[in-house]
């Protein structure tokens, strides 16, 4: 239960939830007193919430209860200078390093300190001038130094832009050696450690907004600055650095790479009913007034159309046999008795066409 408790302090830890954090881990510590591992997480976790006592006073008891746990002398250390006991902070990063020699952190961290010790004992040696007698003030003013003091460092700070397949971070820090430099990849972790000659380390630690591929990750230490390339696992736009800060954007779709495809749009053409257009000249035909010739020719036409077959039979008979002047609609008449048909208006019987 306890390792349960200690595995989702961890994963609170890496959301940036330090309160959290240290919550679960004081369950877990709770449960499993003796446990070094849990003190020494949660002093890490209160370091993170800048409680730098507590987080001296769970180092402490991480080794107490392990002598020989590296990462409580680190925290112990660490938290020690940001209280700005030096020399404790170097007792325990010594006996750290001594314990992990090739550890490169402890060294670095060693070296910071003895900096800032020796900065404080300057100013623990440095005489209160007396006032000065008044015949020899010419002469000391002529004799300091009035040569200006470099100007400090400026303080490293960071930006970054992206590509689809990466995250370039840039962090512009001047005149900073390689070996000042300590970068380290994680799954989804960046960890940048500098160390500033003259200035508190430079740490820049965020969980990332996506996961990265740390094998093809790379950095580069320039005069000016550190140009550090992360490999996206995914490609999606990152809305931030660092987690939790943004909606996931996916990328446009490239569409070059893409068949276009004509847009359809609805036709201004009507389409053509062809049935009702038939049937409207059709109607036409029908409500045509015809003269002459064309109109005994419709007449006749009309009567053939809707016969019925042996109606057709005698009109065709009729027809041939009388030289196109009879026109019979009765079969049984048809070669026992002639029927002339009137043509409409009182016109005169021609040959007319069926």
């Amino acid at each position: 239960m306890a390792k349960e408790l200690a595995d989702k302090a961890k994963e609170a830890f890496i959301d940036d939830e330090f309160d959290v954090a240290v919550d679960l881990y004081s369950k877990a510590i709770d449960l499993d007193p003796n446990c070094a591992d849990f003190f020494a997480d949660r002093a890490q976790s209160y370091f993170k919430l800048l409680s730098f006592t507590e987080a001296v006073a769970d180092a402490n008891k991480a080794i107490e209860l392990d002598p020989s746990l590296t990462k409580a002398y680190l925290r112990k250390g660490t938290a020690c200078m940001k209280l700005e006991e030096y020399l404790t902070a170097k007792t325990a990063l010594e006996k750290g390093a001594s314990i992990a020699p090739s550890d490169s952190k402890f060294k670095k961290l060693i070296d910071e300190c003895d900096l800032r010790i020796t900065e404080e004992e300057k100013d623990l040696v440095q005489p209160v001038p007396s006032t000065l007698p008044l015949s020899s003030t010419a002469s000391s003013v002529s004799e300091l130094d009035l040569t200006p003091a470099p100007a400090a460092p400026a303080k490293p700070k960071h930006e970054y832009y992206q590509k689809p397949e990466e995250v370039v971070v840039t962090v512009f820090a001047k005149g900073i050696s390689k070996q000042n430099v300590n970068i380290d990849f994680g799954e989804q972790i960046l960890s940048v450690v500098i160390d500033v000659p003259g200035e508190e380390a430079y740490y820049l630690q965020p969980r990332l907004f996506g996961k990265i591929i740390p094998d093809k990750c790379k950095y580069e230490v320039l005069s000016t600055k550190i140009e550090i390339r992360l490999a996206k696992a995914d490609i999606i736009t990152w809305p931030s650095l660092e987690h939790g800060k943004g909606p996931v954007v996916l990328p446009k779709p490239n569409v070059s790479s893409e068949v276009s495809q004509r847009p359809a749009y609805p036709s201004s053409k009507k389409v053509k009913d062809w049935d009702k257009l038939e049937a409207e000249v059709k109607k036409q035909e029908k409500d045509e007034k015809l003269e002459g010739d064309a109109a005994l020719n419709k007449f006749f036409r009309d009567i053939y159309s809707n016969a019925d077959e042996d109606m057709r039979r005698a009109m065709s008979k009729s027809f041939v046999e009388s030289n196109g002047t009879v026109l019979s609609t009765n079969w049984q008449e048809v070669g026992t008795k002639k029927i002339e048909s009137t043509p409409p208006d009182g016109m005169e019987l021609k040959k007319w066409e069926i």
